[in-house]
Parts: C-alpha cells; sequence; structure tokens
C-alpha cells in the first residue's frame, strides 16, 4: 500500500513537472481530475455536513458543489470518519478535504490548505442597545456569560487574570449563556461562532450584535504536491469571496 501511494505521489509530481515545462500554464482538468472532483466530508458535523438515507447536505455540501461549478466538473462526495480525511488525500481516494477543517501546523508537510471559508473562533454577543467593544477593558464591570468547561470558559479565565473586575455568569450551553443576554441577565456571552449564528438565526426578533474575539479557521485541504488543483479550488473560493455567493451560503444554514 505505501508503495502504491508512493507512485500515485510520483505519478502525480511529474504530469505537474510536465505540464510546468511545456506549457507553464494549469493543465486541462482531464489531467487532474478522474472526470469528478472528489470531496472528503465526515457528514456528521451539523450545519456543515449531515448524511441522510440518500444524500448529503449542509454548508459544506453547498459550498462543494458551487465550486465544482466553478471549475467546471462535476463533484462527488466521499462520507467518511474524521480519521479518514488526510489519509484519503495522501493515498488519491480524493482530491479536497472540506469538512470543517481546521487548519493544522503539523500537517503543513503534506496538504496545502485553500483560504479560509469560516471562521467559527469566539464571539461576543450583545444587545444592540449595549454594545461592547472586542478589547478586554470594555467588560470592566460588566457581567460575561459563557458555557462552564469551554474555550470560552478558558478565555474568560484568562481575561480574568488580567483584568479581573468582571462577573462571571458561566451555563451548561452556550445558548444558555445567550438566554441570560437576551433576558437581562448578562451584559454579555462569550460564545463560537457557530453557536452564537446559529442562536441569532433561531431569535431574529432579537436585536444584537456580535464582535469576532478569536480565530477558528475552517479551510479546505489539498494534497501538497497537487498545486493546480489547489490554485483551482482558492481561485473558485476568491470568485466566491468577491460576488458574495460564499456569504449566501453561509447565511443559508448560519
Amino acid at each position: 500500500r505505501l508503495l502504491a501511494s508512493g507512485g500515485l505521489l510520483a505519478g502525480s509530481g511529474l504530469v505537474t513537472g510536465r505540464w510546468l515545462l511545456r506549457h507553464g500554464i494549469t493543465p486541462p482538468l482531464s489531467e487532474l481530475f478522474p472526470g469528478e472532483l472528489r470531496i472528503a466530508v465526515d457528514a456528521s458535523y451539523p450545519p456543515f455536513a449531515v448524511a441522510t438515507a440518500d444524500d448529503l447536505f449542509g454548508l459544506d455540501i453547498d459550498l462543494g458543489r458551487a465550486i465544482g461549478e466553478r471549475i467546471g466538473i462535476p463533484v462527488r462526495f466521499v462520507n467518511m470518519g474524521y480519521d479518514g480525511l488526510y489519509d484519503s488525500l495522501q493515498t488519491g481516494q480524493t482530491d479536497l478535504i472540506l469538512s470543517a477543517l481546521l487548519m493544522d501546523g503539523a500537517k503543513l508537510g503534506d496538504v496545502r490548505y485553500t483560504r479560509y471559508y469560516f471562521d467559527a473562533g469566539l464571539i461576543l454577543v450583545s444587545a444592540k442597545n449595549q454594545p461592547i467593544e472586542s478589547s478586554m477593558n470594555s467588560l470592566v464591570g460588566k457581567s460575561l456569560a459563557y458555557e462552564f468547561g469551554s474555550a470560552a470558559d478558558g478565555e474568560a479565565r484568562a481575561w480574568a487574570r488580567r483584568i479581573g473586575d468582571f462577573e462571571h455568569r458561566p451555563y451548561e450551553l452556550p445558548e444558555y449563556a445567550l438566554d441570560a443576554v437576551r433576558f437581562q441577565q448578562a451584559d454579555t456571552a462569550l460564545v463560537d461562532a457557530i453557536a452564537g449564528r446559529l442562536y441569532l438565526r433561531q431569535h431574529p426578533d432579537w436585536q444584537a450584535d456580535y464582535v469576532s474575539i478569536t480565530h477558528a479557521l475552517f479551510a479546505g485541504a489539498v494534497r501538497i504536491d497537487r498545486i493546480f488543483v489547489w490554485r483551482l479550488v482558492n481561485r473558485a473560493l476568491q470568485d466566491m469571496v468577491d460576488n458574495d455567493s460564499l456569504d449566501k451560503i453561509i447565511a443559508r444554514w448560519l
């Protein structure tokens, strides 16, 4: 299996090298893909990807289809466990991972990450009539709600060591922390962007704002030697940013 994988890598590198030397341009799609763009996904993480009896749906699914449309090639999703995603690239089973994938510095020798398409980091949510800045100092004298034991809890504890003077309101779930702000039991809530956006979607009548505090960037990944595939995917993503279609896909699910 290792020898076969090495042959795949070498073969792909030869194709890339030949085209760079002869043409200096992107090879035709027939040289890059086996007739389709194969996208690895772990369809167990709503709202990014969920499997039904006969289909897949979610933000990553819509995004993958839009990328395929812009490249001009059919898309096939390969549903698998999260642990198999990177291996599927190395063995040539798939061409691209789209699966709420956080960039991992330890993988940079094996893959190229695309530009990020969603930031799932922590956000501060507050009512519009009580806006709070992204600075820690804006919390002085305020009450902060967050999920106990979460990344938000860790961030709040770090803030407390630096500025100290704010009230902690830990809750069992991020939704409860956001409830506290909505019902004026806390000034602001620190939650991850996914939980925050889903909550605001479920309560459209609540006039609230949020500011980004930390970053957790979701991106696609392509095997490191497949630079032309990476360029095509990045170009498609950038086009979707430029014409706001990426924002529309995100808003559909979050």
